[in-house]
């Protein structure tokens, strides 16, 4: 497995003004969604909780009259780029997560990692985009496995149209997979790279 981390992200700041006391009273919740193109791929949308409703009101904005949700991939070229526009100019921070193998297999893997890079940050609320029930207790058994009780990590299972949070992961998640210029356009949101290899 490799890592690769961007020092001057949310995650610097956040220790470095935790260290001075500044972020010691903030709460941060995490968004993840997912994408496979060639491997499968999360993304985690890091939000301090003073900064969720402005950022809600920004995701719900940029929906086109009768969309209850922004959805990378039905949307237009034109759409995507206004889009990824908007989120690099709001300042989101996003952490992205990939490996190849077995889809559920390299999930567990990588669910496990945003774990414990969320207690590391200091998440306290972890958002999943939902899936079908199958999926979603998979999930739960995987994350039971983890130390989010002992740090008391909430997290649960939303559908995309109700946590527009998770609209952010989903189009970072979408441009890192469709790699190229897409990548390059979302590449200022995002702080953290992990590898996790080859699962089998």
């Amino acid at each position: 497995m490799r890592t690769l981390v961007r020092p001057t992200g949310f995650s610097a700041r956040y220790r470095e003004r935790t260290r001075f006391g500044y972020w010691d009273a903030v709460t941060v919740h995490m968004f993840v969604d997912e994408s496979e193109r060639g491997c499968y791929l999360l993304a985690a949308a890091l939000i301090p909780v003073p900064q969720l409703q402005k950022a809600r009101t920004l995701l719900r904005g940029l929906c086109l009259p009768g969309e209850r949700r922004l959805h990378f991939k039905m949307e237009k070229d034109s759409r995507r780029r206004f889009i990824i526009s908007r989120l690099v100019a709001a300042g989101f921070h996003v952490r992205v997560y990939f490996g190849k193998g077995p889809s559920e297999a390299v999930r567990g893997v990588l669910l496990e990692q945003v774990v414990a890079d969320a207690i590391d940050l200091g998440v306290r609320r972890l958002i999943l985009d939902s899936r079908d029930p199958g999926g979603n207790a998979r999930d739960r058994s995987r994350l039971a496995r983890t130390p989010v009780r002992e740090h008391d990590l909430m997290y649960e299972h939303l559908p995309s149209s109700s946590e527009p949070g998770t609209w952010i992961a989903d189009a970072v998640a979408w441009c890192h997979g469709a790699g190229g210029d897409w990548r390059r356009r979302v590449d200022p949101l995002v702080e953290h790279v992990f590898d996790a290899g080859v699962i089998q």
